[in-house]
């Protein structure tokens, strides 16, 4: 259970003004919760690699993760915060982005149990874990499917979720997927509850948590401007932000932010 950001823009942009000062300090904020880890990825031009950079320190406290923030990095990205799941360790192996072959992605969920997640991936697939988490396997499942759709990022994306929301109907999917061309933005999670009684082990009251988490941790929102496409999770209350309909999946094209939404968003 983590936060996530993505950003498509026109030209190198820091997380900073991404969000804007204030907002992104209430964004790095919300380790009050998403304390075990974080990570950023992006691209520096459109013709660049992927670049990552992961920790399982507590991104409040980690002087590279406001340093990289302050930067202007690359025309698009994303950030992660980590909340782990319960009973899987805080460790750099598990910390997202996972990256691969220019693909970089991060989950916000817990899909269970993760022995059968691991029964949809390939010997290959499997082969190339590194860690315990459900989201490493929800990644390598998305990168199964795309090479067996012949490098067809959509259509592999699709299949992807088509077998997750099969066989876990009740798990959250809601993930950023940054690609060679494109970001990904899924958000599938119409029959997950929010995680109120873990939340409320941590606050004294529901009016004590990050804005949304008590009713809708699970939600998304998105803001379009002149030169940029932005998502983000839930505990960012502020004008300007649109919230992304429940069970929709799409895909921004990074060199021109055109956004095609993902058809079918397969339903159980």
């Amino acid at each position: 259970m983590c936060r996530l950001l993505g950003y498509v823009t026109t030209r190198p942009t820091s997380v900073v003004d991404v969000l804007g000062r204030e907002d992104f300090e209430t964004f790095t904020a919300l380790t009050e919760v998403h304390s075990d880890g974080w990570g950023m990825a992006w691209h520096r031009s459109l013709d660049a690699p992927t670049e990552a950079v992961s920790s399982a320190q507590n991104a409040s406290v980690d002087p590279q993760y406001s340093s990289l923030a302050e930067q202007a990095l690359g025309c698009c990205g994303l950030v992660h915060l980590r909340w782990a799941t319960g009973g899987l360790p805080v460790s750099p192996a598990n910390t997202h982005p996972f990256t691969d072959a220019g693909y970089a992605f991060a989950h916000n969920g817990h899909i269970a149990p993760i022995a059968h997640l691991e029964e949809q991936l390939s010997t290959a697939s499997r082969a190339k874990l590194m860690g315990d988490t459900d989201s490493e396997r929800y990644f390598r499942l998305i990168m199964q499917c795309i090479a067996e759709a012949s490098g067809d990022e959509a259509q592999g994306v699709t299949r992807a979720l088509e077998i997750l929301v099969r066989e876990f109907p009740n798990s959250s999917l809601n993930a950023l997927l940054l690609t060679p061309t494109r970001l990904f933005a899924i958000h599938i999670n119409s029959r997950v509850d929010s995680p109120v009684e873990s939340l409320r082990e941590l606050f004294e009251s529901d009016e004590a948590m990050p804005a949304s988490h008590a009713t809708e941790y699970y939600a998304m929102d998105y803001r379009i401007t002149d030169d940029a496409v932005h998502v983000i999770s839930s505990g960012l209350d502020a004008e300007g932000w649109t919230r992304i309909p429940e069970d929709t999946a799409v895909m921004i094209d990074l060199a021109t932010q055109e956004i095609t939404r993902l058809h079918p968003v397969p339903l159980a």
